[in-house]
């Protein structure tokens, strides 16, 4: 994948970073996603150790919800790559 037009130390070097900024990039959207969906759909006090149903169930949909507005906006920007 590299391009032969660049000296091969130069071509690893932006694989590298290209692989740091997409890590970057995922670990920023996990945690969006994450606190987004947690404020979202978790009861504000602590009363069991587990989510009940109706959590689990909106945490469903929420993340469904997340990765299709994701997918649908990286789109329009014309990335073309899923989130993950």
């Amino acid at each position: 994948m590299a391009n032969n037009s660049l000296p091969p130390h130069l071509a690893k070097e932006q694989i590298m970073f290209m692989a740091e900024k997409e890590m970057e990039y995922r670990v920023e959207l996990f945690n969006k996603l994450t606190q987004t969906c947690f404020r979202k759909c978790t009861e504000k006090s602590y009363k069991e150790s587990e989510l009940n149903m109706a959590e689990n169930s909106c945490i469903d949909r929420c993340v469904s919800k997340y990765w299709q507005v994701t997918n649908l906006v990286g789109q329009l920007l014309g990335t073309n790559q899923p989130p993950m």
